[in-house]
């Protein structure tokens, strides 16, 4: 499951937002997995890299929905200083939001 601030979840909807930058010790997810969005219903993860948060460029921050890397990663050091002071990694994680169609034969959401 991902969790986001509420702020971020109309951009996730309209499809601005299509990727998060997480801090994690280790790889959490993987490319091709489901996943849920509370509020948003279920996602693809579309691709899981490493990135070095200094070489991001604005390019990187528009698919999170910001327009400068500068914002994004003044962002991401608001949220995870803990993290980055105790050398956690950055991931991008692609991800795309699925339609009904795709959820479970059964009718019910997966989370992972």
């Amino acid at each position: 499951m991902l969790l986001f601030k509420k702020k971020f979840l109309d951009a996730i909807r309209s499809g601005e937002k299509t990727q998060t930058i997480r801090l994690w010790k280790h790889r959490q997810m993987r490319t091709g997995q489901r996943s849920y969005i509370p509020g948003i219903g279920p996602i693809r993860i579309n691709a899981v890299e490493e990135v070095e948060l200094e070489k991001l460029t604005d390019d990187d921050a528009r698919p999170d929905g910001f327009t400068t890397a500068d914002l994004l990663r003044a962002e991401i050091h608001q949220l995870y200083a803990d993290k980055i002071a105790a050398g956690y990694r950055a991931y991008r994680v692609c991800f795309a939001k699925e339609s009904a169609a795709a959820q479970s034969s059964d009718g019910t959401d997966a989370q992972v």
